[in-house]
């Protein structure tokens, strides 16, 4: 792993955290006592199961019953170019092990998600779960990567896109930061998240005229989860936008609002950890009780299948 960095160090104890032992035993104690078993399982199934999806011929797999295609991130910024450029429609949600775990007991999410043109690999523990069943996948997909990927490639094809979600203020930093990097990028509209969603309503309804008046070619909804599938489920028939995408806290990340965590935390599939220790209140739920849940769902539905 190599040493931590004193700046990793100091980010850990800001964030709220004091340790009495070193990172890097930190980090080798939360594999050993969290994922212990789960490695072990983990290793011995991959192993045993590499035929299930040798290839990505088959790009579209089931996890618990709810979608995940198998894309990579060239792979998912082609079949952007070529809905935009065939004047084609297509909805890109993002799968990672929240998203299963609300399909897992919400019927609605699981039959939107179902329905979606593409379901963006978002995350190491789906990743790690699509492994345990078997399948060879991509490299996960994070925003906060992914969002800087997007905007070089919409700068370079001339693609127009739209911001919704976030604070007041905060999408429109995002843009501010992706326009240092990337100067002609066309961010034609950006809209809050705090606004009535209910159906028919005047803030709602003028909010998808907005965007339908400035029709840009990708639309990026970051009202969070499951809030941002609901509202795209909603209205994504009276949209005029050529490709949506579910973002979650992309403009969080994007803007600086939300600190993400240190590269060698984010490198060896620890983000999840580095997330909690940020917001734990937040949080806490989903990581401490939420991946136990979803990895335990995932070796029942592995041991049904060898049955």
């Amino acid at each position: 792993m190599g040493a931590v960095r004193n700046s990793d160090t100091k980010y850990l104890r800001e964030s709220g955290i004091f340790f009495l032992v070193d990172v890097t035993i930190l980090t080798r104690l939360t594999y050993i006592r969290v994922y212990k078993g789960f490695n072990l399982i983990l290793i011995t199934m991959i192993k045993a199961n590499q035929t299930n999806s040798g290839s990505f011929l088959n790009k579209q797999i089931k996890i618990l019953g709810t979608q995940l295609s198998l894309y990579s991130s060239d792979e998912l910024l082609q079949i952007i170019e070529q809905t935009i450029v065939n004047h084609e429609k297509r909805l890109i949600l993002s799968g990672n092990i929240h998203s299963y775990n609300l399909a897992y007991t919400q019927p609605w999410l699981q039959q939107f998600i179902n329905q979606a043109d593409v379901v963006r690999l978002d995350g190491a523990g789906v990743r790690w779960g699509a492994h345990i069943l078997g399948y060879q996948t991509p490299q996960r997909m994070t925003w906060a990567d992914f969002a800087w990927q997007l905007s070089e490639f919409s700068e370079l094809h001339n693609f127009s896109l739209f911001f919704l979600g976030g604070k007041p203020g905060v999408a429109e930093r995002a843009g501010r930061q992706l326009k240092e990097h990337n100067p002609k990028l066309q961010i034609v509209g950006v809209k809050h998240g705090y606004f009535d969603k209910s159906t028919n309503s005047t803030e709602n309804n003028n909010t998808i005229r907005t965007i339908n008046a400035l029709s840009p070619n990708i639309l990026i909804v970051g009202l969070g989860m499951p809030l941002q599938e609901r509202w795209l489920k909603e209205n994504w028939c009276h949209l005029d936008v050529n490709v949506a995408l579910t973002g979650g806290a992309v403009f969080d990340y994007i803007s600086g609002e939300l600190q993400r965590g240190p590269k060698w935390m984010t490198d060896h599939n620890l983000e999840w950890l580095a997330r909690l220790v940020i917001e734990p209140r937040r949080l806490w739920k989903r990581y401490i009780l939420g991946n136990p849940a979803f990895f335990a769902r995932i070796l029942m539905e592995r041991l049904s299948s060898n049955r």
